[in-house]
């Protein structure tokens, strides 16, 4: 399958730069036969009591720094992962060469990073502080690199889902489909019956990487953390069994589950480790029945992810229509409601 066929004409004012006024207030579409337009708090009149919604609960933290080198020529820094408390892999911007061995001084005049290493477009490096407490005081917020603007101290809310666990702040991008959720909406959902199952997947830059390859196969993603516990195991097993559905909060969420399954010969069973599953037409789904996802960039294994799970004609009649409604792409924009394609059953 060729990389062209995941292509499509997205008409640029339909970007979504700024998060809706609310977040439950974005638009919902349901991939129904016909089509639903709706509005996300109505999510819950399309659950039953036994079903189990599966989300991430990673914390994005304020990745992006900006240096000066000794000449003054400016760095901006994008940390990609962190490997202890003073290391990091990191992409670098600016407009001077940086070399193995220099040091650049961040904005507080004190703090030095040491380039060490570039692997690809990668530096490891080394700062004079721990990374996490130099993000914490000096970091900006990741905003994707299609939104073209600064980050704002909105965005240091609203680039986060009102479930991020404090304790798992290691993602450079935010699980965006958990975007449209309130606390008043998750809490009618749990009232209602559903049970919510927690797993973790720390999303890297390399979502945002173009695949290189016109085959599709010949694409790889990098590696991402992930953590599927005990607990999120019981509920989803459960709800399998007892006949409910496992709704998958976000393709960061689906692919978690899916690599626990593919690292214990298709059960689910507890799992942690790195996953780089790449999945588009012709993946046999082994946990979810039900996706909620937001609107994809054209020729990104999001959007072939999604058109593996809900039937490729279907995705490309579906953003067709979502097109054709105005609705708000990409990050900060409105979500769909997916079943999983029959011929995937």
């Amino acid at each position: 399958m060729k990389l062209k066929k995941f292509n499509f004409e997205l008409p640029k004012e339909l970007v979504a730069f700024f998060p809706s006024k609310e977040r439950s207030l974005s638009r919902l579409l349901l991939v129904n036969d016909p089509l639903e337009d709706l509005i996300f708090k109505d999510l819950p009149r399309l659950l039953n009591p036994n079903d189990t919604l599966v989300i991430n609960d990673t914390k994005v933290i304020k990745a992006r720094l900006f240096a000066k080198k000794s000449s003054g020529a400016k760095v901006e820094i994008l940390l990609e992962r962190l490997l202890d408390t003073n290391c990091a892999l990191v992409l670098t911007k600016s407009n001077s060469s940086l070399r193995a061995g220099e040091r650049v001084i961040l904005n507080d005049h004190k703090t030095t990073v040491e380039l060490l290493e570039k692997k690809e477009n990668i530096w490891r490096v080394k700062f004079s502080g721990p990374v996490k407490k130099l993000l914490n005081n000096l970091g900006h917020v990741p905003l994707p690199p299609y939104i073209k603007r600064e980050a704002d101290d909105k965005d240091s809310e609203r680039y986060q889902t009102i479930y991020a666990d404090p304790s798992k702040d290691f993602s450079v991008a935010a699980p965006t489909a958990g975007f449209h959720f309130n606390h008043s909406l998750m809490e009618e959902i749990i009232l209602s019956g559903v049970s919510i199952a927690k797993v973790t997947l720390h999303i890297g830059l390399g979502t945002f990487k173009p695949l290189s390859s016109e085959n599709i196969k010949n694409n790889s993603l990098h590696s991402e953390i992930f953590n599927v516990p005990k607990e999120a195991v019981n509920a989803i097993n459960r709800t399998k069994r007892e006949g409910g559905r496992v709704i998958s909060v976000g393709t960061t969420t689906l692919r978690a589950i899916e690599s626990a399954c593919k690292f214990n010969n298709g059960l689910l069973k507890p799992c942690s480790g790195e996953t780089d599953l790449f999945i588009y037409p012709g993946y046999k789904f082994m946990i979810a029945d039900s996706l909620i996802t937001n609107f994809h960039l054209p020729k990104s294994s999001l959007f072939i992810l999604v058109c593996a799970f809900g039937g490729y004609e279907k995705m490309k009649s579906s953003y067709q229509h979502a097109i054709k409604k105005k609705y708000r792409f990409y990050s900060y924009g409105d979500a769909m409601f997916v079943n999983l394609e029959s011929n995937n059953l």
